[in-house]
Parts: structure tokens; C-alpha cells; sequence
């Protein structure tokens, strides 16, 4: 029996779990913190290294507090978190910069002098796009890519002389433990200048050399399950927790949400809605579709990638509707109930009162559809112009139709992704859906009905980032053989089976869904800010 600490870092707040494991992964308890997202004129989007550090230090306090384990029986400690960010720091750990979120995208003009330029392929100079497909099966050409992040770093952050280290969100937390500077293999490729050949892993000289990264900033790779180091006194002070207790690698949510969903054999697809959303299948080859912008990404599992498409805002854009449709400019619910205060209170009070009110809206929402674009996109079309907008509203249209049709826009989006993996492999059925959209019966069936295909659902889905993220320690401590023997401890919970007749009365609205965006880019771009 081991107990091992984990730190979920998302774009709105941390979840803390603890875990036991024996013969399972097993859940004892969770807190959590909010933290807020800085949303700046021409794009950016901004947190701030303090703010995941302190959510950190409350939530760990407030977790031992409800238990009766102590700090010092804690074998292990890792994290799973957002990716694709950028926190350049000094030799001394400390940000240059506010760290930069993956939503950020004011790069538009580094990204169109360093590849968005020339001869073009799928947005990307053919000159440029060749090299990083051969090196790293994948290409930077989304402006919100962390090399576009660096490169508007350096011409605009005048403390960029003292960078030392680039690092991702969990990297630099690690290193706020550790006093270590690494990054995981799977934060390394998401930079898109590491070399995922078989006589790679590594760093790519020429791919630096290219988009003028300077190497030096570059830290040591590690693999997920390898111990970084022991906290330091300060960590351990800051966070109530024993000096020395093992850090390990862990990994970004792209990779350990899968393993915790139980998705980790190839061929097995996962669907995830949390803050952002993604469609992913685990492949033993690299595949990428440049026309599509879906890739094979390296993760947590040695010889395996996940082929992955990526919308911006999925449960975005659900607490959107909680702030601006579901409640009134008092603070209440349409149905007058009060608001709960705590951050995952907040979440899973919204999810029931979805399940609550939409439950009997007829496919379609009345003719109403949404566009989930809340910040740009990026699958399958790449354009940070791209915005929200309900199309089909009519004088009888009312709150519960807008919402439902909110739903049915996030799930429109993922079925597209879900589709365009098709065309490159085989996708499951059944597939497992998680993260917080995966929270409400309603938003699972409708899911379903969309897609044509079977849903499961794993005991709280919320919390599969943090399972896979015990699971790399576990496997660290010799706990567990192989990441992929973690799918025996995650059955199904639920299965939703989808109904037909719902699915063929979705086909009209979902194929005008489709034609939304190529209708509308020119004036997207029009009024862009």
C-alpha cells in the first residue's frame, strides 16, 4: 500500500487528490482552488506562477485536514497539467514573464515571419513545413504554439536577456518544488522542436536553428514516470507537506487524462470536455493530417502517441452559459437557487442544472445552433479570427433552447474532429468521454445521439487527469508493471447507447453546423479586434 499526492493545474483552478494504491487506483479524497485566467487585448491570455502555487499550498492544507493520513506517509507527488504554455524563467526559477497560457495567440506576426510566409502548404512555408514533419511528425504553424509564444518573448519582454530555462506549467512547478529544471517528453514535443525519431528524442539542433531558439535555454528531458527529485525545505514548508517526499515527471493533460480514462491500448478513443476539448485515438505510428491540424502527439506511454484534435473551448463554454445565460444579473439561477461559492461546487451544481433543464429539448434546439469558438480554434480549421455566435434564433426561442443548442455546438465540433480521425484511422466504439461534460447524464446521451456512437463513462470523470497522473508514479515506485496495466482498474461506470432517430434528426443541423465557419471566416476576420 502506497499514498501518493497529485496536482491537477488547469486553466481555472487546481484539484489536489490523494490516492491509495494497493490493487487499485484508489480515490480518498480532493480539494480544490481556484486561480484566474488574464485575458489581454490583441489575444493574450496570461496566469500567474503565484496564483497555481498558492492554490497549491491551500488545497493540500485543506486536503490533510479532512483525512486522517499524515504528510509524511506520501510516497510520491506529481502532476497533470495543462500544456503547450510557456514560462521562460531566470537562474533563480523566477518568471521573466507572466507565464503565457496555450490559449494565448497575440504571436500573429512572429508566427507569419517564421512560417506563415512564402510558398504555403496548409498555412505553413513548404520550405519549413518539410523539415518539421520529417523531425517531429508535426508542424508550429498555429499561432498559439509555444515557439510563436518564445519568439513575441523576445521581441517584446525586455527582461528576456535573464531567461535561463524554457519551461511548461508543470515543469516550472516541479522546479518550484525541486529547485530542478526539466521538462516531460510529451511537454517537449509540444514545443514542436523535439526531435520524436527513433535516433532522436531529443532536442532538435535544426529545427532551433531554423526558428532561432536558442538551445541553451533548453532543459534536461525526462520521462513521465522518472523521479526529478526530492522537495526542498522551502517547497515543503510552502505546501504543509515532509521535505525530501519524490517528485516525479507526471505529464500534460493531453497524455495522462487518457491513461486515467483507461484509453491506453492502441486503437482506443477517448473524448474529453473539460475547459478545452479533444478527440483522441492511441496509435503506435505517427500520422498527421496538416489540412486538418490533428497530429500524433508523444505521451506518457513508451512507443505509443496519441492522434489528437483539439477544439479551444468545450466546458468554456458551459460557464459561459452559467454566467450569462443561466443566471440573472443578480447572481441566481433561473429557478432562483443560489450559487455555491466553491470552485468545484460551482462546476458540478452547473452540470445538474443542465441535466435539469435541457433534459427535454428535441434535437436541434428548436433550429438554434451554436459555434463553441469562444477564443479562435484550432480543429479542424486553424483561426484565432473564429468566434461564438447562435445562429437560428426566432421570436419563440428562449434561455433552455440557447443552452441546449450550446451543448449540441460543443458536441457538433467534437463529432468533426471525431470524424476527420477517421479519415486517417480507426476510431473505437465504444468510447470513453470524460472530464467535467461528462459529468451530466443529459450532455452523455446527447453525446451519443450526435456522434452514432457508444459512450461510456468512468467513475468521476472530473478526476481522470489526476488518476493518470498516479498511475506514472506508481509505475516510478515499481507499484504497477506498465502504464497499460492501468486499464484493468478503470471499468466502465456507465454506457449510453446511442438512439438512432435522435442521431438522423441531428444530420441536417450538424451539416449546416459545418458550413457555419466557411460561411462566416471573411467577416470573422473582418471585425477581428
Amino acid at each position: 500500500m502506497a499514498f501518493i499526492l497529485t496536482y491537477d493545474i488547469g486553466t481555472t483552478g487546481v484539484k489536489t487528490c490523494l490516492f491509495e494504491v494497493d490493487k487499485k487506483i484508489s480515490l480518498l479524497e480532493s480539494t480544490s482552488a481556484g486561480y484566474p485566467l488574464y485575458i489581454l487585448e490583441g489575444g493574450g491570455a496570461e496566469q500567474d506562477g503565484d496564483d497555481w502555487w498558492n492554490g497549491m499550498a491551500s488545497s493540500t492544507r485543506e486536503l490533510f485536514d479532512k483525512v486522517d493520513i499524515t504528510p509524511d506517509r506520501i510516497e510520491g507527488i506529481s502532476f497533470c497539467s495543462q500544456m503547450q504554455g510557456i514560462v521562460i524563467v531566470d537562474k533563480n526559477g523566477e518568471p521573466i514573464h507572466r507565464p503565457m497560457s496555450y490559449m494565448d495567440q497575440r504571436a500573429k506576426e512572429e508566427l507569419k515571419k517564421g512560417i506563415a510566409n512564402g510558398i504555403q502548404i496548409a498555412g505553413a512555408n513548404v520550405f519549413k513545413l518539410i523539415p518539421s514533419l520529417r523531425i517531429t511528425g508535426a508542424v508550429t504553424s498555429s499561432v498559439k504554439d509555444p515557439v510563436w509564444k518564445y519568439k513575441w518573448l523576445e521581441a517584446h519582454e525586455p527582461r528576456f536577456r535573464d531567461a535561463y530555462k524554457w519551461l511548461d506549467v508543470k515543469d516550472y512547478l516541479i522546479c518550484r518544488c525541486t529547485g530542478e529544471f526539466t521538462m516531460t517528453e510529451d511537454s517537449a514535443f509540444g514545443t514542436l522542436i523535439y526531435d520524436t525519431r527513433p535516433d532522436g528524442k531529443c532536442w532538435s539542433e535544426e529545427l532551433c536553428d531554423m526558428f532561432g531558439i536558442n538551445m541553451e535555454l533548453l532543459p534536461r528531458i525526462i520521462r513521465s514516470t522518472d523521479k526529478v527529485g526530492g522537495l526542498t525545505e522551502k517547497a515543503a514548508a510552502d505546501l504543509g507537506l515532509k521535505a525530501g517526499t519524490p517528485v516525479f515527471g507526471g505529464g500534460g493533460d493531453a497524455s495522462l487524462i487518457g491513461v486515467g480514462a483507461g484509453s491506453v491500448e492502441v486503437g482506443d478513443t477517448h473524448i474529453y470536455s473539460g475547459t478545452s476539448g479533444w478527440v483522441s485515438t492511441v496509435t503506435r505510428r505517427q500520422v498527421v493530417d496538416v489540412t486538418s491540424m490533428i497530429a500524433s502527439v508523444t505521451g506518457a506511454q513508451e512507443g505509443k502517441y496519441n492522434y489528437f484534435a483539439e477544439m479551444e473551448t468545450a466546458g468554456k463554454c458551459l460557464e459561459w452559459v452559467r454566467d450569462h445565460l443561466a443566471l440573472d444579473e443578480i447572481g441566481v439561477y433561473i429557478k432562483k437557487e443560489g450559487i455555491p461559492s466553491d470552485y468545484e461546487q460551482r462546476n458540478t451544481s452547473l452540470f445538474g442544472y443542465l441535466n435539469d433543464v435541457v433534459k427535454d429539448v428535441e434535437p436541434g434546439s428548436g433550429g438554434v445552433i451554436f459555434t463553441p469558438w469562444l477564443h479562435g480554434n484550432r480543429c479542424p480549421f486553424e483561426d484565432p479570427n473564429a468566434t461564438g455566435m447562435f445562429f437560428g434564433i426566432g421570436l419563440e426561442t428562449g434561455k433552455t433552447e440557447m443552452i441546449h443548442a450550446v451543448l449540441e455546438g460543443v458536441f457538433y465540433h467534437l463529432r468533426w474532429m471525431l470524424e476527420c480521425q477517421g479519415r486517417r484511422m480507426k476510431t473505437s466504439d465504444p468510447i470513453r468521454f470524460v472530464g467535467g461534460g461528462a459529468l451530466a447524464p443529459v450532455s452523455c446521451q446527447m453525446l451519443a445521439d450526435i456522434t452514432g456512437r457508444t459512450i461510456e463513462t468512468v467513475d468521476s470523470p472530473q478526476n481522470v487527469g489526476a488518476v493518470g497522473a498516479a498511475a506514472v508514479v506508481a509505475v516510478g515506485l515499481g507499484l504497477i508493471p506498465d502504464l497499460e496495466c492501468t486499464k484493468q482498474f478503470i471499468p466502465a461506470a456507465a454506457t449510453y447507447r446511442p438512439d438512432m432517430k435522435r442521431h438522423a434528426k441531428y444530420k441536417p443541423y450538424y451539416k449546416t453546423f459545418k458550413k457555419l465557419y466557411a460561411a462566416n471566416k471573411n467577416l470573422f476576420k473582418a471585425v477581428s479586434k
